[in-house]
């Protein structure tokens, strides 16, 4: 007769959060810290040297929030620079998205993650869209999408920060809907106009850039448009944040352990 021997079970993989300093991967990553025990959860953020410099305050601030240590990840080959990357790469951003992207954060994910890892990433509920793109480029990964799940958008998150009575990033509050790097090459001719309003430095350096790689972040017509060219009056804007907590806050409020 044999005799089963007893073993412990196997750890359960970790969670690992993906904070971007951003309102919505900040909720996302408290809700995974409030509710999920069992789990090894990590935090972990993919630095980028052009990003504003609030984003260590507003790190530290979730940190505090959540409870935990928040990792911070650098691409050192490229200075953390999304310049470094432009003049190697030598394009700025096309159909196919931006080198940045790829080398300062893709990379830096794939390095740094374990085969068995559960990624939670802050896509809200208005971002369905993205995060079914996002699965079907990524069939390999095991995903959590604690928004989407709970319902929340944008706002809810924004208020939910707030809530948490954490300020929110200085590009929000000058009127930005995302704290992505000071001068992103994903954004529309509205959006680099109100950069040159707010961070002349930066529309400049980035015109030069363009200039100097031959290479466009705007097109007019299918033709170039580059910055230096970009009528003050293009495009439409940039639309400000709303930060408002609808029907579905105060449930993630009551994860979060927050009594009314």
């Amino acid at each position: 007769m044999s005799v089963c021997e007893y073993s412990d079970p196997l750890p359960l993989p970790r969670l690992l959060c993906w904070f971007s300093c951003g309102a919505t991967s900040a909720v996302a990553s408290k809700l995974i810290c409030s509710t999920q025990q069992k789990h090894s959860v990590v935090i972990a953020y993919t630095q980028v040297k052009e990003e504003s410099g609030d984003n260590i305050r507003f790190l530290n601030d979730c940190a505090g929030w959540f409870g935990r240590d928040i990792t911070i990840l650098r691409n050192e080959k490229y200075g953390a620079s999304i310049y470094q990357v432009f003049e190697q790469t030598q394009y700025l951003v096309s159909r196919y998205g931006a080198p940045c992207t790829k080398k300062l954060k893709r990379d830096v994910r794939e390095q740094f993650q374990l085969p068995d890892d559960i990624h939670v990433l802050g896509y809200s509920a208005e971002e369905q869209d993205r995060a079914d793109e996002f699965a079907e480029r990524n069939p390999s990964l095991t995903l959590r999408f604690p928004l989407i799940e709970r319902n929340l958008t944008k706002a809810d998150c924004l208020a939910l920060v707030q809530d948490a009575g954490i300020k929110l990033p200085d590009l929000y509050l000058k009127g930005y809907d995302h704290n992505n790097c000071i001068g992103c090459v994903k954004g529309g001719m509205g959006y680099w106009n109100k950069i040159r309003v707010d961070f002349q430095s930066v529309f400049i350096r980035m015109a030069e850039t363009e200039r100097k790689i031959g290479h466009s972040i705007n097109r007019s017509k299918g033709l170039p448009m580059f910055l230096d060219e970009l009528d003050p009056s293009a495009g439409h804007g940039v639309k400000e944040p709303s930060i408002e907590c609808g029907v579905f806050c105060e449930l993630a409020k009551l994860e979060m352990g927050v009594r009314p």
